[in-house]
Protein backbone atom coordinates (compact mmCIF):
# COMPACT_ATOMS: atom_id res chain seq x y z
CA UNK A 1 0.00 0.00 0.00
CA UNK A 2 1.84 3.49 -1.16
CA UNK A 3 2.52 5.99 1.62
CA UNK A 4 1.61 9.72 1.64
CA UNK A 5 2.54 13.00 2.69
CA UNK A 6 -0.63 15.28 3.41
CA UNK A 7 0.80 17.47 0.73
CA UNK A 8 1.38 14.98 -1.62
CA UNK A 9 -2.32 13.50 -0.85
CA UNK A 10 -3.72 16.33 -1.44
CA UNK A 11 -2.03 16.97 -4.37
CA UNK A 12 -3.53 13.11 -5.58
CA UNK A 13 -6.62 14.35 -4.92
CA UNK A 14 -6.28 17.16 -6.97
CA UNK A 15 -4.69 15.04 -9.93
CA UNK A 16 -7.88 12.61 -9.67
CA UNK A 17 -9.96 15.60 -9.18
CA UNK A 18 -9.24 17.31 -12.44
CA UNK A 19 -9.16 13.56 -14.38
CA UNK A 20 -12.86 13.24 -13.18
CA UNK A 21 -13.83 16.27 -14.30
CA UNK A 22 -13.00 18.62 -17.23
CA UNK A 23 -14.57 21.68 -15.62
CA UNK A 24 -12.39 21.48 -12.25
CA UNK A 25 -10.16 24.41 -12.57
CA UNK A 26 -7.01 25.28 -10.05
CA UNK A 27 -5.66 28.40 -9.71
CA UNK A 28 -4.28 31.19 -7.15
CA UNK A 29 -0.27 32.68 -6.52
CA UNK A 30 2.56 30.39 -7.77
CA UNK A 31 0.16 27.27 -8.21
CA UNK A 32 1.23 27.15 -11.54
CA UNK A 33 4.59 27.34 -12.21
CA UNK A 34 6.37 26.58 -8.96
CA UNK A 35 3.68 24.05 -8.08
CA UNK A 36 2.59 26.36 -5.03
CA UNK A 37 4.38 27.41 -1.97
CA UNK A 38 3.95 23.77 -0.37
CA UNK A 39 3.83 22.04 -3.38
CA UNK A 40 0.53 20.95 -3.35
CA UNK A 41 -0.04 21.62 -7.23
CA UNK A 42 3.04 20.36 -8.18
CA UNK A 43 3.32 18.79 -12.12
CA UNK A 44 -0.22 19.77 -12.22
CA UNK A 45 0.16 21.87 -15.02
CA UNK A 46 2.35 20.11 -16.89
CA UNK A 47 -0.26 17.73 -16.85
CA UNK A 48 -3.20 19.54 -17.87
CA UNK A 49 -2.38 22.68 -19.10
CA UNK A 50 -2.31 26.33 -18.75
CA UNK A 51 -5.72 26.69 -19.32
CA UNK A 52 -7.09 24.46 -16.03
CA UNK A 53 -3.56 25.03 -13.80
CA UNK A 54 -2.87 28.30 -13.85
CA UNK A 55 -1.00 31.77 -11.94
CA UNK A 56 -2.73 35.05 -10.55
CA UNK A 57 -1.79 38.23 -9.48
CA UNK A 58 -1.27 38.58 -6.08
CA UNK A 59 -4.22 40.02 -5.68
CA UNK A 60 -6.93 38.34 -3.12
CA UNK A 61 -10.20 39.50 -3.83
CA UNK A 62 -9.85 39.28 -7.64
CA UNK A 63 -8.48 35.32 -7.01
CA UNK A 64 -12.07 35.10 -5.18
CA UNK A 65 -13.89 37.51 -7.41
CA UNK A 66 -12.89 35.51 -10.29
CA UNK A 67 -14.00 32.36 -8.67
CA UNK A 68 -17.66 33.48 -8.63
CA UNK A 69 -17.80 34.24 -11.91
CA UNK A 70 -16.17 30.96 -13.42
CA UNK A 71 -18.91 28.66 -10.73
CA UNK A 72 -21.62 31.12 -12.29
CA UNK A 73 -20.17 29.82 -15.91
CA UNK A 74 -20.07 26.31 -15.03
CA UNK A 75 -16.96 25.64 -13.56
CA UNK A 76 -15.40 23.68 -10.69
CA UNK A 77 -13.05 26.53 -9.19
CA UNK A 78 -10.66 25.43 -7.01
CA UNK A 79 -8.31 28.71 -5.91
CA UNK A 80 -5.59 28.83 -3.34
CA UNK A 81 -4.97 31.35 -1.25
CA UNK A 82 -0.72 31.12 -0.64
CA UNK A 83 -1.17 31.26 3.39
CA UNK A 84 -4.16 32.20 5.67
CA UNK A 85 -3.65 35.59 6.91
CA UNK A 86 -3.55 36.84 3.13
CA UNK A 87 -7.24 35.95 2.95
CA UNK A 88 -8.60 38.82 4.48
CA UNK A 89 -8.60 40.97 1.56
CA UNK A 90 -10.45 38.20 0.38
CA UNK A 91 -13.27 37.88 3.15
CA UNK A 92 -15.75 40.54 1.47
CA UNK A 93 -16.04 38.39 -1.82
CA UNK A 94 -15.87 35.57 0.39
CA UNK A 95 -18.95 36.58 2.48
CA UNK A 96 -20.82 38.77 0.22
CA UNK A 97 -20.39 36.80 -3.07
CA UNK A 98 -19.20 33.36 -2.47
CA UNK A 99 -21.51 32.57 0.58
CA UNK A 100 -24.34 34.14 -0.39
CA UNK A 101 -25.02 33.70 -4.36
CA UNK A 102 -27.04 30.33 -3.88
CA UNK A 103 -29.71 32.09 -1.58
CA UNK A 104 -29.14 35.66 -3.62
CA UNK A 105 -30.41 33.45 -6.37
CA UNK A 106 -33.40 31.66 -4.91
CA UNK A 107 -31.37 28.70 -5.31
CA UNK A 108 -30.80 29.20 -8.90
CA UNK A 109 -27.04 29.53 -8.99
CA UNK A 110 -25.00 27.13 -7.02
CA UNK A 111 -20.90 28.36 -5.79
CA UNK A 112 -19.22 25.05 -6.19
CA UNK A 113 -15.91 26.62 -4.86
CA UNK A 114 -13.26 24.92 -2.99
CA UNK A 115 -11.05 27.27 -1.58
CA UNK A 116 -7.90 25.96 -0.36
CA UNK A 117 -5.98 27.57 2.41
CA UNK A 118 -2.71 26.78 3.84
CA UNK A 119 -3.93 27.51 7.45
CA UNK A 120 -2.79 27.61 11.41
CA UNK A 121 0.85 27.61 12.83
CA UNK A 122 3.67 25.06 13.69
CA UNK A 123 5.63 25.83 10.81
CA UNK A 124 7.47 29.57 12.80
CA UNK A 125 6.63 31.29 10.14
CA UNK A 126 6.66 35.58 9.87
CA UNK A 127 3.15 37.29 10.94
CA UNK A 128 0.39 36.90 8.33
CA UNK A 129 1.79 33.38 7.50
CA UNK A 130 -0.21 31.66 10.36
CA UNK A 131 -3.79 32.23 11.44
CA UNK A 132 -6.97 29.99 12.81
CA UNK A 133 -9.58 31.22 11.20
CA UNK A 134 -11.80 28.72 11.19
CA UNK A 135 -14.21 30.46 13.46
CA UNK A 136 -14.76 32.95 11.02
CA UNK A 137 -16.09 31.17 8.02
CA UNK A 138 -17.99 28.53 10.23
CA UNK A 139 -20.02 31.95 11.10
CA UNK A 140 -20.35 33.14 7.52
CA UNK A 141 -24.58 31.18 6.41
CA UNK A 142 -23.24 29.78 3.45
CA UNK A 143 -19.85 28.21 3.58
CA UNK A 144 -18.67 24.81 4.87
CA UNK A 145 -15.49 24.52 6.67
CA UNK A 146 -13.26 21.94 6.51
CA UNK A 147 -9.73 20.91 8.17
CA UNK A 148 -7.97 17.80 8.01
CA UNK A 149 -5.98 15.78 10.36
CA UNK A 150 -3.81 12.89 8.55
CA UNK A 151 -2.90 12.16 4.85
CA UNK A 152 -6.15 10.13 4.11
CA UNK A 153 -8.49 12.32 5.55
CA UNK A 154 -6.81 15.47 3.51
CA UNK A 155 -7.52 12.95 0.07
CA UNK A 156 -11.00 11.90 0.78
CA UNK A 157 -12.10 15.39 2.16
CA UNK A 158 -11.04 17.40 -0.32
CA UNK A 159 -12.16 15.03 -3.23
CA UNK A 160 -15.67 15.60 -1.15
CA UNK A 161 -15.51 19.29 -1.03
CA UNK A 162 -14.53 19.89 -4.71
CA UNK A 163 -17.38 17.73 -5.37
CA UNK A 164 -20.00 19.72 -3.29
CA UNK A 165 -22.21 22.07 -4.89
CA UNK A 166 -21.77 24.13 -2.14
CA UNK A 167 -18.64 26.30 -1.71
CA UNK A 168 -16.30 24.93 0.75
CA UNK A 169 -13.49 26.59 2.91
CA UNK A 170 -10.36 24.10 3.02
CA UNK A 171 -8.27 24.58 5.83
CA UNK A 172 -4.56 22.40 5.41
CA UNK A 173 -2.79 22.26 8.78
CA UNK A 174 0.36 23.80 7.36
CA UNK A 175 2.59 21.92 10.04
CA UNK A 176 1.03 18.56 9.17
CA UNK A 177 2.14 18.79 5.45
CA UNK A 178 4.76 16.40 6.05
CA UNK A 179 3.15 14.00 8.02
CA UNK A 180 3.17 10.77 6.53
CA UNK A 181 0.70 8.22 6.55
CA UNK A 182 -0.48 4.23 4.91
CA UNK A 183 -3.05 4.35 2.89
CA UNK A 184 -4.57 3.61 -0.89
CA UNK A 185 -6.82 6.77 -2.29
CA UNK A 186 -9.01 3.91 -4.68
CA UNK A 187 -9.93 1.86 -1.70
CA UNK A 188 -14.24 2.89 -1.40
CA UNK A 189 -13.89 1.86 2.33
CA UNK A 190 -12.00 4.70 3.13
CA UNK A 191 -14.12 7.08 2.37
CA UNK A 192 -15.53 8.87 5.23
CA UNK A 193 -19.07 9.94 4.85
CA UNK A 194 -19.50 14.04 4.34
CA UNK A 195 -19.83 15.55 7.59
CA UNK A 196 -19.03 12.82 10.05
CA UNK A 197 -16.03 13.14 12.38
CA UNK A 198 -14.10 10.75 13.31
CA UNK A 199 -12.75 8.88 16.62
CA UNK A 200 -8.94 9.14 16.31
CA UNK A 201 -8.13 7.03 19.17
CA UNK A 202 -11.09 5.00 21.91
CA UNK A 203 -11.52 6.29 25.24
CA UNK A 204 -13.60 6.00 28.37
CA UNK A 205 -12.26 8.82 31.19
CA UNK A 206 -13.31 11.66 29.02
CA UNK A 207 -13.41 12.91 25.34
CA UNK A 208 -10.96 15.90 23.60
CA UNK A 209 -12.25 17.85 20.63
CA UNK A 210 -9.98 18.71 18.43
CA UNK A 211 -9.38 19.43 14.56
CA UNK A 212 -6.46 19.77 12.37
CA UNK A 213 -3.39 20.02 13.52
CA UNK A 214 -4.77 19.87 16.87
CA UNK A 215 -5.95 15.96 16.73
CA UNK A 216 -2.27 15.22 16.60
CA UNK A 217 -1.29 16.80 20.06
CA UNK A 218 -4.18 15.80 21.81
CA UNK A 219 -3.12 11.97 20.33
CA UNK A 220 0.28 12.60 22.32
CA UNK A 221 -1.98 13.97 25.38
CA UNK A 222 -4.30 11.03 25.44
CA UNK A 223 -0.69 8.31 25.28
CA UNK A 224 0.73 10.38 28.68
CA UNK A 225 -2.72 9.77 30.17
CA UNK A 226 -2.90 6.49 29.30
CA UNK A 227 0.59 5.78 31.11
CA UNK A 228 -1.50 6.91 34.91
CA UNK A 229 -4.53 4.96 33.40
CA UNK A 230 -6.45 7.48 31.95
CA UNK A 231 -7.85 6.26 28.75
CA UNK A 232 -9.06 9.47 26.85
CA UNK A 233 -10.90 9.40 23.75
CA UNK A 234 -10.02 11.42 20.68
CA UNK A 235 -12.37 13.13 18.64
CA UNK A 236 -11.37 14.50 15.63
CA UNK A 237 -14.25 16.98 14.17
CA UNK A 238 -12.88 16.85 10.21
CA UNK A 239 -15.63 19.06 9.21
CA UNK A 240 -16.37 22.60 11.37
CA UNK A 241 -19.52 23.49 10.00
CA UNK A 242 -21.36 21.27 9.58
CA UNK A 243 -20.09 20.17 12.98
CA UNK A 244 -21.14 16.71 13.41
CA UNK A 245 -23.18 16.89 16.39
CA UNK A 246 -24.85 13.92 16.56
CA UNK A 247 -21.16 12.08 17.19
CA UNK A 248 -19.58 14.56 19.12
CA UNK A 249 -22.78 13.77 21.34
CA UNK A 250 -22.73 9.84 21.33
CA UNK A 251 -18.41 10.39 22.49
CA UNK A 252 -19.27 12.76 25.18
CA UNK A 253 -22.41 10.86 26.51
CA UNK A 254 -20.13 7.55 27.27
CA UNK A 255 -16.89 9.50 28.48
CA UNK A 256 -18.84 12.42 30.50
CA UNK A 257 -16.25 14.67 30.17
CA UNK A 258 -14.92 17.20 27.35
CA UNK A 259 -12.09 19.28 27.28
CA UNK A 260 -12.26 21.32 23.44
CA UNK A 261 -8.53 22.01 22.25
CA UNK A 262 -8.06 24.43 19.26
CA UNK A 263 -5.31 26.82 17.84
CA UNK A 264 -7.40 30.24 17.96
CA UNK A 265 -8.20 32.73 20.59
CA UNK A 266 -10.53 31.83 23.29
CA UNK A 267 -13.09 34.00 23.34
CA UNK A 268 -15.48 33.48 20.44
CA UNK A 269 -13.68 30.65 19.08
CA UNK A 270 -15.31 27.39 17.44
CA UNK A 271 -14.30 25.58 20.79
CA UNK A 272 -17.48 28.09 22.79
CA UNK A 273 -19.83 26.63 19.55
CA UNK A 274 -18.86 23.59 20.24
CA UNK A 275 -19.03 23.44 24.00
CA UNK A 276 -22.53 24.87 23.98
CA UNK A 277 -23.60 21.79 21.83
CA UNK A 278 -22.21 19.30 24.48
CA UNK A 279 -23.96 21.29 26.88
CA UNK A 280 -27.56 20.97 24.82
CA UNK A 281 -27.18 17.91 24.03
CA UNK A 282 -25.02 16.03 27.19
CA UNK A 283 -26.03 18.01 30.10
CA UNK A 284 -27.56 15.53 32.17
CA UNK A 285 -24.40 12.97 31.21
CA UNK A 286 -21.76 15.28 31.83
CA UNK A 287 -19.36 14.87 35.42
CA UNK A 288 -17.71 18.29 34.60
CA UNK A 289 -17.84 21.55 32.86
CA UNK A 290 -16.86 21.17 29.20
CA UNK A 291 -13.15 22.97 29.39
CA UNK A 292 -11.16 24.87 26.82
CA UNK A 293 -7.89 24.42 25.81
CA UNK A 294 -6.90 27.19 23.70
CA UNK A 295 -4.39 30.13 21.48
CA UNK A 296 -4.36 33.15 23.70
CA UNK A 297 -7.08 36.16 22.84
CA UNK A 298 -3.72 37.83 21.09
CA UNK A 299 -2.90 38.49 17.50
CA UNK A 300 -1.16 35.15 16.47
CA UNK A 301 2.36 35.17 17.25
CA UNK A 302 5.04 34.98 14.82
CA UNK A 303 7.40 32.38 15.10
CA UNK A 304 9.59 32.87 18.05
CA UNK A 305 7.04 32.68 20.66
CA UNK A 306 4.58 30.35 18.57
CA UNK A 307 5.81 27.34 21.04
CA UNK A 308 4.00 29.84 24.12
CA UNK A 309 0.84 30.35 22.26
CA UNK A 310 -0.54 27.09 20.80
CA UNK A 311 -1.60 24.38 23.26
CA UNK A 312 0.74 22.17 24.74
CA UNK A 313 0.99 18.92 25.81
CA UNK A 314 1.06 19.65 29.34
CA UNK A 315 -2.19 22.71 29.18
CA UNK A 316 -4.17 19.65 27.84
CA UNK A 317 -3.23 17.21 30.54
CA UNK A 318 -4.16 20.21 33.01
CA UNK A 319 -7.34 20.67 31.66
CA UNK A 320 -7.99 16.92 31.57
CA UNK A 321 -7.25 16.84 35.46
CA UNK A 322 -9.24 19.67 36.06
CA UNK A 323 -12.41 17.62 34.60
CA UNK A 324 -11.31 14.59 36.52
CA UNK A 325 -11.37 16.18 39.79
CA UNK A 326 -14.29 18.29 39.46
CA UNK A 327 -17.06 17.51 42.18
CA UNK A 328 -20.44 19.17 42.40
CA UNK A 329 -20.74 21.18 45.46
Amino acid sequence: MPEFSLQQALNVALCHACEDDDRVLIFGEDVGTLGGVFRVTDGLRDKFGEHRVFDTPLAESAIMGMAVGLAVAGWRPVPEIQFDGFSYPAIDQIANQVARMHYRSRGVLNMPITLRLPSFGGIKAPEHHGESLEALFAHVPGLKVVAPATPSEGYHLLRQAIADPDPVIFLEPKSRYWHRETFDPTEPAEIPPPGTSRIARPGEHGTLVAWGAMVARCLQAAELAAEDGVELEVLDLRWLKPIDADGLARSVARTRRAVVVHEAPLSAGLGAEVSALITERCFADLRAPVQRVTGFDVPYPSGALEDEYLPSVDRILTAVQTTLEYRRG
